[in-house]
């Protein structure tokens, strides 16, 4: 079946649908989404079904687009509090960890090339383009698997690798553009690459935070009557950031990712709504850019590449991660020899390397069509041998622990501007004892119970409410002056 205008509408609908509801069963067993929304749009593809879609150009336009909005949601939820006493190791991880990873891994890629066992014949630079695809890692996976397992994570590490994945995009994309470059043009000036590479961190950074601060500042001071058209706007942001800073000759994907964590650690109006709606964005285009690479992929052309996919997976797994993660953690002396196992295991390959993968087929260099399915096969290997056992592996190294609760049982939220918090509180038999009645009860002063729940019913309290046991009390209370 042929893509057009009559069928899209109905292919992509059947798609969403189905991918949320396998999602769904996955995400109960600790298996990743990205894995099953792949799978999904391999189904449906040449292989499976027949949907026809191998436009690499559209794809990666898809790709492109998703990321920017992927990277500035996980900016906003990425809080500088919890990152700040780990920003060095988590900045070492993301900048030298992958080029070391990148590097280890062409090294190897490069030396069985041309072995009689395996199919491929690349040249160094071709080899460390392969590798520089594949170099970053994918954070959404990791943290859908710990919240489905209700599983938090010991020694901060839980910020450190939300801070690695979702920093390290840029890194991989910089390696990947300047070794296409490298290429195509037959010639390497060292100075002029490490001249671009400043230039791409130096402008996406300082572009990433001015536009983030003016995005605040536009937020705050704009005054539109209908509140839904903030998230739009924002989502308008977003863009704007990307491409004018990508103009400017910066790292557009630094950009977004730094602006999103300075809006996401601002006070912003109507946030609760803003955040909800980003969250919803940042899903649909994981669904959108998941489903495209699955169709685009032609399975029986992975067949061809599964022996030294399956050795390149080995080698990225076992050896060329966990060494660049020890080498780049080892001025760290803090963090344990556990830590260091765990963040060298928890180095996922999603949906990003296989976009990255697309460049150099768009750009058309000899070799591209194999890079593409290498990557894509061994992205499948990390998701189902690495995605599936995170868990597993925290318990092993006694790096788990329970996630803390957020927020209260009511499912309220208060505005910002507000200057007070709510919490809930469980009536007990021993409270009951001292008084019964709210107006016997000895509660802080600047605290009011706004909703008592009994059961399944909510009740409006006054003075002369009588308290059962099992009570929930949601409580109101001004917020503590520093």
């Amino acid at each position: 079946m042929l893509f057009s205008v009559e069928n899209m509408l109905l292919i992509g609908s059947v798609l969403l649908i189905i991918s949320i509801v396998v999602g769904k069963t996955g995400y109960r067993f600790g298996v990743p989404a990205l894995l099953l929304f792949l799978l999904v749009g391999m189904f449906f593809g040449s292989d499976g079904l027949g949907l026809q879609f191998n436009n690499t150009h559209q794809a990666q336009a898809i790709g492109m687009v998703a990321l920017s909005v992927i990277l500035f949601s996980g900016g906003m939820d990425t809080k500088i509090a919890d990152i700040k006493p780990i920003m060095s190791a988590g900045v070492v991880l993301s900048t030298a960890g992958v080029l070391l990873t990148a590097l280890f891994t062409g090294l190897f890629i490069w030396i069985i090339s041309g072995m009689s066992f395996t199919n491929i014949s690349f040249p160094l630079t071709t080899s460390l383009l392969l590798a520089a695809t594949m170099s970053s890692t994918d954070s959404a996976s990791v943290f859908a698997i710990l919240r489905s397992q209700k599983m938090n994570l010991k020694h901060n590490l839980r910020p450190m690798l939300e801070l690695e994945s979702g920093s390290n995009d840029p890194m991989a994309y910089m390696l990947t553009i300047v070794l296409i470059q490298i290429i195509l043009s037959g010639s390497m000036n060292a100075g002029e690459i490490a001249g671009n590479l400043a230039v791409q961190f130096l402008v996406g950074g300082a572009g990433g935070y001015i536009l983030g601060k003016l995005t605040v500042l536009f937020l705050n001071k704009i005054n539109i009557d209908n509140q839904s058209l903030y998230a739009i706007l924002l989502l308008g942001c977003v863009f704007f950031t990307f491409t004018i800073t990508d103009r400017l000759h910066g790292n557009g994907y630094l950009a977004v990712y730094i602006a999103g964590m300075v809006v996401g650690n601002k006070k912003i109006v109507f946030r609760k709504e803003i955040a909800t709606f980003m969250d919803g964005m940042s899903w649909l285009f994981q669904i959108i850019m998941f489903l495209t690479l699955g169709l685009l992929v032609n399975p029986h052309e992975m067949l061809n590449v599964a022996l030294v996919a399956i050795l390149i997976g080995v080698f990225l797994i076992l050896i060329g991660r966990p060494l660049s993660v020890f080498l780049c953690l080892l001025p760290f002396r803090k963090i344990n020899f556990k830590s260091k196992l765990f963040v060298s295991w928890v180095g996922l390959r999603g949906a990003v390397p296989i976009i990255f993968a697309t460049y150099p087929v768009v750009a058309g260099v000899e070799g591209s069509n194999s890079i593409f399915n290498i990557v894509f096969f061994i992205t499948i290997v990390s998701l189902v041998v690495q995605g599936t056992s995170i868990s597993f592996f925290a318990r092993l190294l006694h790096l788990s622990a329970p996630l803390p609760q957020t927020g209260n049982e009511f499912g309220v939220e208060l505005p910002e501007e507000i200057d007070s918090s709510l919490s809930d509180m469980t009536v007990t038999p021993e409270m009951i004892e001292q008084a019964d009645t709210l107006k016997e009860m000895n509660l802080p002063q600047g605290t009011l119970v706004m909703i008592v729940k009994r059961g399944n019913e909510f009740l409006i309290p006054n003075g002369s409410l009588k308290l059962h046991v099992g009570d929930k009390l949601l409580l109101i209370s001004e917020k503590e002056k520093p």
